[in-house]
C-alpha cells in the first residue's frame, strides 16, 4: 500500500540519512519513479524531505525532524515485539537496553495497538537454541560485538577442527550472526566465519578498520549458507521410503522427499536424496530401521546389509 511505503520511506531516512533514489527503489522494490512521485507526496503532506544534486547526493529530511510511531499497523507492532529476543541480546550485554527501548515503544503505541503486542509476547516465546542443545560458553561474546561495533582489529587464538588445533588469527570483524543458538563473527580479510565459542584468547588492537563498501551481513550470509549447504550434499542415495519416514529425515532430505518422491505399487516412495557422506547416511538411514531400504549406491546399501547382520547376531546369535 501506498501509505505503508510512505511511512517506510520517512522511517528509512530518519534512520539511514541521506539515501539515493536508486537505493531507496531497491529496498522497497519499486521503481525510481515510483520513489520520486512518493516523495512528491511526502513534501506536499509537508514532511521536510529535500533532495541534494550531484555526486553524493540523495534524499534526506531536515535536521531534528521526527515522526511517532502512530503510523504502525497491528501485525507491525506485534513483530516488533515478537523480534527482541531476550537470551540474544543479554549476551551481548544489550538486555536492559532491549527492555528500555520495548517499554519506550509501548509507550508510543495507541492503547488498541498496545493491547495486542502485549497479548503477543504474552502468548509468544521464541528460543533460539535446540531442544537437547547446551548452551554454549562464550564468553568473549561482548568483547567481539563490541570490536564489530567500533570497528577495531582483533588478536585471537583459536581452536579449529584441524591440525594444527589452535592458531593465531587477526580478525576484523564485520559481524555477528546468531544461528541455531550458536554465534559466529564474520571477519576480514575474506571474509571468513568464525564460531565465538572457540576463540579461546583474546585481545583488542588500537588497529582500527572499515569493512567494504559492498559488504552487507545479511547478503553475505544468505550467499556462505548457500554455498556450505552446496558444499555438504555433494552425493545422492536412491531410496525406497515407508509412509511417514520422510518426516523423520528432516532438512534437505525432507524437502527432496516430497519434492520428487514417485509412489510405488507397495505403498513405498522411491526418493533420489541428498546425502553428505556415506558415514552420515549410514547413520541417519539406521535411525530409521525398517522403513527406509536403499538401493544406491551399492556401497551404501552393503554397509546397512552388514550392520544389520551384525546387530541380528548380537540379539539373536545366529
Amino acid at each position: 500500500m501506498k501509505s505503508s511505503r510512505l511511512l517506510s520511506i520517512l522511517l528509512m531516512l530518519q534512520t539511514n540519512g541521506r539515501m539515493t533514489a536508486q537505493r531507496l527503489a531497491e529496498e522497497l522494490e519499486v521503481s525510481v519513479r515510483t520513489v520520486y512521485r512518493d516523495v512528491e507526496a511526502l513534501q506536499a503532506a509537508g514532511v521536510p524531505v529535500y533532495a541534494d544534486a550531484g555526486h553524493g547526493g540523495g534524499y534526506q529530511v531536515l535536521a531534528g525532524y521526527r515522526t511517532r510511531l502512530t503510523g504502525l499497523n497491528a501485525g507491525e507492532a506485534e513483530a516488533l515485539f515478537l523480534s527482541g529476543l531476550p537470551g540474544p541480546a543479554a549476551a551481548l550485554g544489550l538486555g536492559p537496553a532491549l527492555a528500555a527501548a520495548q517499554l519506550k515503544l509501548r509507550a508510543a503505541l495507541p492503547p488498541e495497538l498496545r493491547a495486542d503486542a502485549d497479548r503477543m509476547r504474552a502468548r509468544f516465546h521464541l528460543e533460539a537454541p535446540g531442544w537437547y542443545a547446551e548452551d554454549d560458553d562464550v564468553p568473549y561474546l561482548p568483547q567481539v560485538a563490541d570490536a564489530v561495533w567500533r570497528g577495531r582489529v582483533l588478536q585471537v587464538r583459536y581452536r579449529r577442527w584441524k591440525e594444527p588445533t589452535d592458531v593465531d588469527r587477526r580478525l576484523e570483524p564485520y559481524g555477528l550472526v546468531l544461528k541455531a543458538g550458536r554465534w559466529y563473527v564474520v571477519a576480514g580479510p575474506g571474509p571468513r566465519t568464525f564460531r565465538v565459542d572457540q576463540i579461546l584468547e583474546l585481545v583488542e588492537l588500537e588497529e582500527e578498520f572499515t569493512p567494504p563498501d559492498d559488504f552487507f551481513l545479511a547478503a553475505w550470509w544468505r550467499r556462505y549458507e548457500a554455498d556450505f549447504h552446496a558444499r555438504l550434499h555433494r552425493a545422492e542415495a536412491v531410496v525406497l521410503l515407508a509412509p511417514g519416514a520422510a518426516a523423520r529425515l528432516g532438512g534437505a532430505a525432507a524437502r527432496a522427499a516430497g519434492a520428487t518422491g514417485t509412489p510405488e505399487p507397495d505403498g513405498r516412495t522411491r526418493v533420489v536424496l541428498p546425502i553428505e557422506s556415506l558415514d552420515q547416511a549410514h547413520a541417519a538411514f539406521l535411525a530409521l530401521g525398517t522403513d527406509v531400504e536403499v538401493l544406491a549406491p551399492p556401497e551404501l546399501r552393503a554397509r546397512l546389509a552388514d550392520t544389520a547382520r551384525a546387530l541380528a547376531h548380537r540379539y539373536t546369535g545366529t
